[in-house]
């Protein structure tokens, strides 16, 4: 391909590339991100191309691997365009019956169809699926339709046509006060206004300036960065290139995690491409503006994801948070001007510069603008990624899009922003998603991870969960981070292990109090919301396990134990069968019972024993009572004497 050197000569190309497809072509796209190719995406790809072959379609059905299409659990996914019929869960079993469909007028396979489960009729095209319905897919929508690794195919949707705008048709100035127009708010953390931050690294001295992708996503359950990455990397890119000439700078890093290696490859392919055509390198476009980009592998510190230790680490030092006496956007990377973005954001730039911030600013509430992607994970019906314009309820986001609890269980609580965000209980559940409602809230927004719980779930051992996470992840600089977590990881744990005193909860507010305070960095000052947030709306089960050495939710090891129903039992022996330390006696039309002391309450009899029995129950408070385990042992030897 011979290098692009003006706006007309993109037009040109632009024009070819939509001139040389046929949309009204059978195009069959497989989700091909990371998680479908957990699934098996990688045998259905080769499947499929076997199966072109084999009935003499090629060149009558095309096949585009495509990037994650968000509803991951239903992995592996297919899209038939155009009509955009969907298929899930899809082996390679169902590969013959596709591919002859789409060579057939690209009729339907109805039995792969999304069945509706409150209605059980079949849904055949995607945007008419609840999980997709009430999207609003801005910035992760075309990772469903384009090959990442195709710059054509990004150049068939517009691509790189913001850039070639904000080049010839816009000043550096111009740019800036579009993104700052817009009130486009960081989507990695703290929601920093981006416009603002840009223009900080434009007004600083010094000639050199660095433009960064702050792609180090640690948070436990989330992978929105790794998805935009992996499934269009040249929208990051762009929106990187028009943030560096915005402030003038030369030359940009993305910092990735080691852990996304077809994140890392894609990106490479898209660099590689995207400098071959002109659109990296010297003289872009012909238009006298430079720019280079690095890629740079993190080694997985959690604390790289913070602006200074993450540029710390580009500088191949330790990846160590400093002191931001003055701002990283003024002072960063080697001491020069640094501008640090996350993935998302960057993505959401090419938007901004194409439809315009009149355009962006419609979208959202008075303070958060747009649209936002999170991680929607744990005790729901539908996992997988999802957009939504920000304002809409928790509510929504939950039973609309998520499908609900699923199990007939009760919403316990959603936690928001990652291990350093907090947990939002049933009564907030109307709360408008925004930067501002989740702070206030007791959360935040952070990188876009949302964990929903039940009613199974122990909020003390959330608590725990977190801070144990975020204790083995500092780095140990500061002590009251180094400390604090340590002695608070301490603390959680001896109250879900019935071991709590009075005056630990005072104490763990305290020890949150001076690390909010004193602490070096993000990671520490916000290191005490889950346990902040938890104790807020949850403090009855902290006092439950304290005073009562009982776990409301019958979670928490050493607060359960098991017992089974003499009732109830059937003697079928499955959990004695299957328990790890033979601690069930009986045998068969013998009612089975729990030797205590041999239990260690691994839960296995529970999770074995068939629901039509439901013997084996658990039971709050540690051991079970004197009276019901002698009840037990009466009736097992009459069982034994008959």
């Amino acid at each position: 391909m011979p290098r692009i050197n003006s706006s007309s000569e993109l037009k040109k190309l632009r024009e070819a590339i939509l001139a040389s497809r046929d949309q009204r072509k059978p195009c069959i796209t497989l989700c091909s991100g990371s998680a479908c190719q957990a699934t098996g995406s990688g045998d259905v790809a080769a499947g499929i191309e076997a199966e072109i072959e084999k009935q003499g379609l090629g060149g009558k059905v095309e096949v585009r691997k495509t990037g994650c299409h968000g509803f991951c659990e239903r992995g592996p996914i297919i899209v038939n365009h155009p009509e955009e019929s969907c298929y899930f869960q899809i082996t390679p079993e169902d590969v013959p019956e596709i591919v002859s469909q789409a060579g057939n007028g690209n009729k339907v396979v109805d039995r792969l169809l999304y069945t509706d489960p409150e209605t059980d009729e079949k849904i055949t095209f995607e945007s008419e699926i609840p999980f997709y319905k009430h999207q609003e897919r801005l910035v992760f929508g075309s990772n469903g339709s384009i090959d990442p690794k195709s710059i054509d195919d990004y150049l068939a949707i517009g691509g790189y046509a913001a850039l070639e705008k904000a080049l010839f048709k816009m000043k550096s100035e111009d740019v800036l006060e579009e993104v700052k127009k817009s009130n486009l708010r960081g989507r990695g953390g703290g929601g920093f206004p981006t416009g603002r931050k840009w223009e900080e690294s434009r007004k600083a001295p010094g000639d050199i300036k660095y433009v960064i992708v702050n792609a180090d996503e640690g948070d436990p359950g989330a992978y929105m960065d790794r998805s935009l990455l992996e499934g269009n990397p040249h929208a990051v890119l762009e929106g990187l290139m028009i943030g560096a000439y915005a402030i003038g700078s030369k030359e940009g890093y993305v910092y990735v995690r080691q852990e996304y290696p077809l994140a890392v490859e894609n990106l490479a392919i898209a660099i590689e491409q995207a400098e071959e055509y002109g659109f990296l390198g010297e003289n872009i476009l012909g238009s006298g503006f430079n720019f280079r980009v690095i890629v740079h592998k993190g080694a997985g510190a959690f604390v790289c994801g913070e602006s200074s230790a993450l540029m710390t680490a580009l500088e191949g030092r330790t990846g160590e948070p400093r002191p931001k006496y003055i701002h990283t956007a003024v002072k960063g990377v080697w001491d020069n001007p640094s501008v640090l973005n996350n993935v998302e954001t960057w993505a959401n730039v090419p938007l901004i510069i194409n439809k315009g911030a009149d355009w962006f600013t419609r979208i959202g509430t008075e303070k958060s603008k747009g649209t936002k992607i999170f991680s929607l994970v744990g005790k729901i019906t539908n996992t997988g990624l999802v957009e939504v314009p920000m304002g809409m309820t928790l509510r929504d986001i939950i039973y609309k899009i998520g499908g609900g609890i699923p199990g007939g269980k009760k919403f316990k609580a959603v936690q928001t922003g990652g291990p350093s965000g907090g947990c939002i209980p049933e009564k907030l559940l109307d709360l408008q998603v925004g930067f501002d409602e989740l702070t206030k809230a007791g959360s935040m927004m952070g990188s876009g991870g949302m964990i929903v719980m039940d009613e199974d779930t122990c909020m003390v051992d959330v608590a725990r969960y977190f801070i144990e996470f975020l204790t083995d992840e500092s780095c140990g600089k500061c002590v009251p981070c180094r400390e604090g977590l340590r002695q608070m990881l301490k603390i959680l744990t001896n109250i879900t292990k019935g071991k709590g005193t009075q005056g630990d909860i005072e104490l763990l507010e305290e020890l949150s109090e001076v690390a909010k305070e004193a602490c070096l960095c993000a990671l520490g000052t916000s290191a005490p919301n889950p346990f902040l947030s938890t104790v807020r709306y949850f403090r009855d089960e902290y006092e439950a396990h304290i005073k009562e050495k009982r776990c409301p939710a019958l979670s928490c090891k050493e607060l359960t134990a098991y017992h089974i129903d003499p009732a109830k039992c059937q003697a079928c022996m499955i959990c004695a069968r299957k328990c790890p330390v033979d601690a069930i006696d009986g045998g068969k039309k013998t009612i089975h019972i729990i030797d205590q002391e041999k239990c260690t309450r691994c839960g296995t009899c529970f999770e074995v024993c068939p629901s039509r029995f439901n013997a084996v129950q658990k039971l709050s408070g540690g051991p079970v009572p004197a009276p019901i385990a002698e009840e037990e042992r009466t009736i097992v030897r009459k069982s034994k004497k008959k």
